[in-house]
């Protein structure tokens, strides 16, 4: 039998539900708004920026990168967290572009396993172009959470998104498929603990492929 009257624990089992009912609307709210974000992201600005940084994970990404740095919307361009094996030929073969067009415009980032790493990898290189705007291009469902990351490492740097929309979440019935919504959700918890600042208790590992 507990020791705490009823009078008391009364109060303290609503003050508790309620807490716990704002809580579930805020991130269903929450969840609502980073949907829009993802699903209808704005068109991206046309303005030139000293550099672009890819965030690897789908090929579309890469071939989009590629193809900004031939129309010159920027001088030169970081891809972040490529596999440790690969170089510009290979990249630039498998993004279906000839890598002599790009010879000493692109460095191939090795280093980062996850989105901090990529703000990491992408503040060090920064610092050595000085560059100060980078055109940042990921998935759409990533890149709220890739910017949150990007910014807290380049606090002084212009960040301009460029999100690519993923071939899954474009395909018919994409909204029917458990698996995207599986997906969406994911996305979202990630970006829920690097609000938080959490994001270092994720298992550094690469992240994800592009579906």
């Amino acid at each position: 039998m507990s020791d705490t009257p009823p009078s008391r624990s009364r109060p303290a089992r609503r003050v508790a539900i309620g807490a716990a009912a704002l809580l579930s609307l805020a991130l269903v709210v929450g969840f609502a708004a980073f949907l829009v974000a993802v699903l209808d992201p704005p068109a991206p600005s046309a303005a030139e920026t000293d550099g672009i940084v890819v965030l690897t994970g789908g090929s579309e990404r890469v071939a989009t990168g590629f193809r900004l740095l031939a129309e010159g919307s920027a001088r030169r361009m970081l891809i972040s967290g490529a596999h440790p094996e690969a170089g510009l030929a290979e990249i630039a073969t498998a993004a279906g572009v000839d890598p002599a067009r790009f010879a000493g415009r692109v460095t191939i980032g090795h280093a980062a396993a996850s989105t901090r790493g990529n703000a990491a990898e992408a503040a060090a290189w920064v610092r050595g172009e000085e560059a100060r705007s980078l055109r940042i291009v990921t998935a759409g469902y990533h890149m709220p959470r890739a910017m949150l990351e990007l910014r807290r490492a380049l606090p002084r740097t212009e960040l301009v998104p460029h999100p690519v929309p993923s071939a899954v979440l474009r395909a018919p019935g994409a909204l029917r498929r458990p698996a995207v919504w599986a997906l969406l959700l994911g996305e979202y918890g990630r970006y829920l603990l690097a609000r938080a600042g959490l994001s270092g208790l994720v298992a550094t590992r690469r992240e994800m492929r592009d579906l």
